[in-house]
């Protein structure tokens, strides 16, 4: 049997028998164990309990019970997702240790549908980065190119399922963090509507922004977890109490005549030539297969980068607080007093990115600097969901890159934190302005890197994007695409 097949397939292959749960189960940990040592994609590998609930699920299996397309198919998880009884890190010294007794809501939700867990996956350190390279306990490379990063935060999530160790993977998204490993890791990632995914249980990083989503080989395979995780939660405020469609259903609609917007700002300053090029190619395509395309503007999207680092930097200041040396994971030893405590924790516990974060975000809430701060930057993020709403008044979808380069080498941007910084600043505005948006295969760089295309669609409309990503899918041919990793 192939170590991988898409979800769809492998489902067809449970549901006729051809294999148990425990042998699928089996087959990715023996990839996991024969391939990570080479990509470092996960910090916990969960085998003992995977492998008793595969043999729980094979009961079922063999009763006809095999209903949902994620029954008793393989998940990697991200690392600041919490987890009953396996550790979760943040990829932070500083939460070493620490086990949670509760799931996430989205890990209840793929247990009801008899999903399989086999581990969690590195990040940068509280999902702070964007190379994952600030872990505290290793550094994943990129599956296509061992000397690039798999980009961040979910870095291990995209690399993962790049590399065949797990059919599908869960991030998290606060500024880019699924959507920019995607594009780097040459797969599929898909940032919900704010609020259609719950985020209880996902550590907060800027609880206005973060998103838990998807990571596929396919736009049909991410449909189906989004199906699986999607739902109104009342343990989250944030929650959406909207109904929640078949994703699916618009997969294998055509396109014609549909209304697809170019936001010149997205091909324009700091953008590399070759990932323009690669975009062309892909308005090209929609073209040709009926779509009407038209260049917009979206003006205050260069604004966005800024506005973000104050918001999410202030949020990150607030949210940290809880980890003191008391509540979870490290505590300093040799300490004479609280205060002391909590210094010595925080400082040994915390990386430098994580601190670099709090400190800004502590300055930009402080007396005398918050209107000129926080309160102007939550000013440009209404301007940029208005430059959003305008468009989407004329337009289906908005298209372009998702990243403004393909992936960089390891090590060259970690100690420029202004130049990592702008590798979001194309999907930024949409966590800004709560969208939904996709990450798909559209090419190869000329040093054979993965270059993402981005669909961002209007809330609540994920069906419209999946149907266009599908679309464009099957004028490219990602199985293709994959061969090279396994030559």
């Amino acid at each position: 049997m192939m170590r991988y097949d898409s979800i769809e397939q492998l489902h067809e292959k449970l549901v006729n028998q051809e294999v148990t749960v425990s042998e699928l189960t089996s087959v990715f940990l023996d990839a996991i164990e024969q391939d990570d040592q080479t990509i470092n994609s996960f910090l916990y590998v969960n085998k003992d309990k995977a492998l008793e609930a595969a043999k729980a699920l094979d009961e079922l299996q063999s009763e006809g019970k095999v209903t949902n397309p994620l029954f008793g198919i393989p998940a990697g998880i991200k690392d600041n997702i919490v987890t009953k009884n396996i550790e979760t890190t943040c990829a932070s010294k500083i939460l070493e240790g620490f086990i949670p007794v509760y799931d996430a809501t989205v890990m209840n939700k793929l247990n009801e549908v008899n999903a399989v867990n086999l581990g969690k996956l590195n990040l940068d350190e509280f999902a702070m980065g964007g190379s994952t390279e600030t872990s505290y306990y290793k550094k994943t490379v990129n599956p296509f190119d061992h000397k690039a990063v798999p980009g961040g935060s979910s870095g291990g999530s995209a690399a993962a399922v790049a590399k065949s160790l797990v059919p599908y993977s869960l991030g998290s998204d606060t500024g880019g963090s699924v959507r920019q490993p995607a594009a780097y890791c040459g797969i599929v990632g898909m940032k919900p509507t704010y609020g259609r995914v719950s985020r209880f249980g996902l550590v907060a990083f800027a609880s206005s922004l973060d998103q838990i989503g998807p990571m596929t080989r396919s736009v049909k395979d991410n449909a189906y977890v989004l199906n699986a995780i999607s739902g109104y939660d009342k343990h989250d405020s944030t929650s959406a109490n909207v109904e929640v469609p078949d994703f699916t259903q618009k997969i294998g609609q055509d396109i014609k005549n549909l209304k697809i917007a170019v936001p010149k700002e997205y091909l324009g300053e700091g953008v590399s030539d070759e990932v323009k090029a690669n975009i062309q190619d892909a308005l090209e395509t929609f073209k040709s297969l009926g779509a009407t395309v038209d260049e917009v503007s979206l003006p205050h999207s260069k604004y966005g980068l800024p506005a973000y680092y104050i918001l999410a930097s202030s949020e990150a200041s607030s949210n940290l607080a809880r980890f003191d040396g008391i509540h979870y994971g490290y505590q300093a030893e040799g300490v004479e007093s609280l205060e002391e405590l909590y210094k010595k924790t925080r400082s040994i516990g915390f990386g430098d990115e994580v601190k670099r974060r709090i400190m800004l975000g502590t300055y930009s809430l402080s007396a005398g600097h918050f209107d000129a701060y926080y309160t102007k930057a939550q000013k440009i993020r209404t301007l940029i969901k208005e430059d959003f709403d305008k468009v989407f008044n004329e337009y289906d979808i908005i298209v372009g890159p998702t990243a403004p380069t393909p992936a960089f080498d390891l090590g060259e941007q970690v100690e420029d934190n202004l130049t990592m910084y702008a590798n979001d600043l194309l999907t930024i505005p949409v966590n800004l302005a709560g969208l939904p948006a996709i990450s798909i295969p559209s090419g190869l760089s000329e040093n054979d890197r993965p270059i993402g295309l981005q669909i961002i669609g209007k809330a609540f409309d994920e069906s419209t994007i999946y149907q266009v990503a599908h679309a464009f899918e099957t004028q490219f041919n990602l199985h293709d695409h994959y061969k090279k990793l396994n030559q």
